[in-house]
């Protein structure tokens, strides 16, 4: 029981702290999403689309989530946008701590768009409020499509769906039916969208959800 009640405590604590960081943000008129995904199903990936598609049109910042390593904030910054890593060292999650190291180092009055990418996780992300005003969640078609009935809380605590790789459906054992009955089986009336991050079938549909939300 006594660890529970430190869980709780944890987790409280880390709610107010992302609370805060959100206001600082609304504060400066910048969108957050929050990407969510176990490992290769191409977070940075779409980041990259993303970058390429939109950053004409607004000014974008990249947080990268990683264990160790600077790789995908490499990728990032050949694209064109600013970027901040945070090696978690360990941490299967980014939380409210940790955005509180590299908040202070951002313009915020110039961004327009917040995109962090999370530590590759279908587990502890969803448990770990960031200061996002929307949480997306990928799954590639690699994958299989019983992540949401094994993982439920992170596609309950989600926004939208990405389903990606569609490129490889031929060649997976793949039921996207199945995968987007059970997300709304969970949350009947979140967006599931279909895209290649590869072949940049469906991107568009992805483009069109983020500006929408900058427009609001």
């Amino acid at each position: 029981m006594a660890e529970i009640r430190i869980m709780r405590r944890v987790l409280a604590s880390n709610d107010a702290l992302a609370s805060s960081q959100l206001e600082e943000l609304d504060r400066n008129n910048v969108l957050s999403i929050n990407i969510m995904s176990g490992p290769g199903s191409g977070k940075t990936s779409l980041i990259e689309r993303t970058i390429e598609a939109l950053g004409k049109k607004c000014r974008i910042y990249v947080i990268e989530g990683d264990i160790q390593s600077n790789l995908d904030a490499e990728r990032v910054a050949a694209k064109g946008a600013p970027v901040t890593q945070i090696n978690t060292q360990g941490a299967c999650h980014l939380d409210g701590m940790m955005m509180a190291s590299v908040f202070p180092q951002i313009d915020f009055p110039n961004v327009d768009l917040l995109l962090i990418e999370n530590v590759g996780n279908l587990v502890c992300p969803a448990e770990f409020t960031l200061p996002a005003h929307y949480n997306v969640t990928i799954v590639s078609t690699a994958e299989g499509s019983d992540k949401p009935v094994k993982y439920p809380l992170m596609f309950t605590k989600s926004d939208a769906v990405i389903i990606n790789k569609i490129d490889l459906l031929p060649y997976v054992n793949f039921d996207i039916g199945e995968l987007i009955l059970a997300v709304h089986k969970l949350k009947p009336e979140i967006p599931v969208i279909q895209i290649s991050t590869k072949t940049r079938a469906g991107m568009d549909e992805w483009f069109a959800w983020i500006e929408e939300k900058l427009a609001v």
